[in-house]
């Protein structure tokens, strides 16, 4: 339970600017997601809540991707400890965030497709086709 009241405080904490009354945080139907205190901590911070309906894997696809990709790229079998475990998982969201490109947020990071969708300003460099309408290769490109 604790570890999804922080989840959410940390969400406040660090995008509150950009939160408001449209902001869903969607989850399954886990008893941390029902209860009392979560529900008072959405309604106090203004977030409404979104719950997939029983028994339906599809409003879930997106997180269950993220975690399964998570499970698959972590290793943890050196830890010995609690926070040896958050430390591991915390750098691999930091990668996954800042690193990790994904052709479907426009060939950027999660966090640089969350930059550009509220700024407009794309970040990488886009090159313009040469005379013969051809993108310059990848060495054309460096080196001009």
């Amino acid at each position: 339970m604790d570890f999804v009241l922080e989840a959410v405080k940390a969400l406040l904490r660090d995008h509150k600017c950009s939160l408001d009354t449209e902001t869903l945080i969607h989850s399954d139907q886990g008893s941390h997601y029902k209860s009392i205190k979560f529900i008072e901590l959405l309604r106090n911070n203004g977030l409404r809540q979104s719950m997939s309906r029983k028994d339906n894997c599809w409003n879930n696809a997106p997180q269950e991707s993220f975690f399964g990709h998570m499970k698959d790229e972590l290793n943890i079998k050196h830890c010995k400890t609690h926070d040896d475990i958050k430390h591991v998982i915390g750098d691999w969201v930091d990668y996954y965030n800042t690193k990790h490109y994904k052709w479907e947020l426009a060939k950027l990071s999660p966090n640089e497709y969350y930059d550009y969708a509220f700024t407009g300003r794309y970040p990488l460099r886009i090159n313009e086709p040469n005379s013969a309408g051809m993108l310059p290769s990848y060495t054309e490109s460096t080196n001009s």
